[in-house]
């Protein structure tokens, strides 16, 4: 059975979004991962299918509705950890990600407007997971970057010709021309390589990346 992400939002045209190109995509149509979208407008009790109200006490903004999504979650196929892309969270990190795509999947919830009713995260015991100390307009971006984080672990999603490093981009890499000249404000600049790149030598190379990693 193959890994599964789902994600309930009231934007599911949003996905699989950048997730169906590349690597991500070319395994999304092998079916090493799937993925499950919900709709939580389809859960609404009322005609104008709303799934926000105006905060208890007063203050700014709505907030999304612990009956509406409540039911989107009992009626969402989700599997392993139940999730909130929110701010508040605590910082997604590479053990994490691990932790993830060792479990048969995750259910992630994309919030909007100034949260979700506090009852709803307590009783359902969701885990807020956060991508930085920043506020964006809902969980469907940082929705798409777990999923393409966790889905580089899984069996069979990376080529020969791709890289699983756990610190991608910790050191400097280069490529073809050894020896590359240029004009930046009418001045000529010739760049080169890092001799220990160019020496053959595995161990010199090890030891260069080991100085050069973040």
């Amino acid at each position: 059975m193959s890994w599964r992400a789902t994600v309930l939002t009231i934007f599911p045209e949003m996905l699989p979004g950048p997730l169906a190109f590349s690597v991500a995509g070319r395994a999304l149509r092998a079916g090493l991962w799937d993925l499950e979208t919900v709709d939580i407008r389809g859960f609404a009790r009322d005609k104008h299918r709303s799934v926000d109200d105006s905060p208890f006490g007063g203050g700014p903004g709505m907030i999304m509705r612990p009956d509406v999504l409540d039911a989107a979650i009992a009626g969402a196929d989700g599997t392993g950890a139940l999730i909130h892309l929110s701010p508040r969270g605590q910082p997604l990190d590479q053990e994490r990600v691990r932790a993830f795509a060792a479990m048969p999947g995750v259910t992630l919830i994309c919030s909007r407007f100034e949260g979700i009713d506090e009852r709803l995260l307590e009783a359902r015991a969701v885990d807020e997971v956060s991508l930085g100390d920043f506020v964006l307009s809902g969980g469907e971006l940082p929705a798409l970057v777990l999923i393409e984080a966790v889905s580089r672990h899984l069996p069979g999603f990376l080529g020969k010709t791709e890289s699983l490093e756990d610190k991608k981009g910790s050191y400097q890499v280069y490529t073809r021309p050894a020896v590359y000249e240029t004009k930046i404000g009418g001045k000529k600049i010739k760049w080169t390589v890092p001799k220990a790149l160019l020496s053959g030598d595995h161990k010199l190379i090890q030891q260069w990346r080991g100085g050069k990693s973040s």
